[in-house]
């Protein structure tokens, strides 16, 4: 019996013994990616609502719309939902806060959520 025989079948195992280790890995890394996408897309849109809110002659109803109609855009209605606005102070300078409460699944469609809460803060203009 040659030497190449008994290993006829080694490039499979070994291939699958490499799949089982890189799949997870990949899927793993594709996921976390997916997750910062969301919440990066979120700090944007929380920000332009709250510059549009701080804008003069708006408020901050006009912000949560306009980040609500951002999210809406760029990832899901669903995301949009837990959308407010409120006035505040900053270094005792009127300003508008947009937060952005979400819950986002980590591990997949199924797989367990976590939540996300961004906010965009803008100081306001003064005539």
């Amino acid at each position: 019996m040659s030497r190449r025989s008994h290993e006829q079948g080694a490039a499979v195992v070994d291939f699958v013994l490499v799949l089982v280790v890189l799949v997870p890995v990949f899927l793993g890394i594709l996921q976390v990616s997916l997750v910062l996408f969301v919440r990066n897309t979120l700090t944007a849109a929380a920000s332009e609502g709250a510059r549009y809110a701080a804008t003069l002659d708006r408020g901050p109803a006009e912000g949560a719309a306009r980040t609500r109609s951002q999210i809406d855009g760029a990832l899901a209605g669903r995301y949009a939902q837990g959308v407010s606005a409120r006035e505040t102070t900053i270094d005792g300078a009127p300003a508008v806060v947009v937060t952005v409460h979400v819950v986002v699944p980590a591990l997949g469609l199924g797989g367990p959520a976590i939540t996300l809460d961004v906010s965009g803060h803008a100081v306001e203009e003064r005539p």
